[in-house]
């Protein structure tokens, strides 16, 4: 598996389904949206200017399993056996999909 490095998040894009009774259809893979769920979270990035110079910046509000709405055109793809994943920076994350 991939660990993500500084600020980085490994993201596995949802399959959006469509079901007809019982039946689930696959939808158009162009219509379903940049929804994803978070794989691996990187460490954080490093500060470099200011008063918190030379300390990590953590990523607080993300978490592994979150489903996630994020920046289309963003990150880096990597497929692993059957699993297509997308590498982004965490601040191309848009939205927390919150259950209801």
């Amino acid at each position: 598996m991939v660990k993500p490095l500084q600020d980085y998040l490994l993201i596995e894009k949802v399959p959006a389904e469509k079901k007809i009774g019982s039946i689930v259809l696959a939808s158009d893979p162009k219509k379903t949206g940049n929804v994803a769920t978070v794989i691996a979270i990187g460490p954080g990035k490093l500060v470099s200017e200011g008063a918190q110079a030379g300390n990590v910046m953590k990523i607080k509000d993300i978490k592994v399993g979150d489903k996630v709405i994020y920046r289309e055109y963003s990150g880096t793809d990597y497929e692993e056996g059957d699993h297509k994943f997308l590498l982004i920076k965490a601040e191309d994350v848009l939205a927390i999909i919150e259950d209801k």
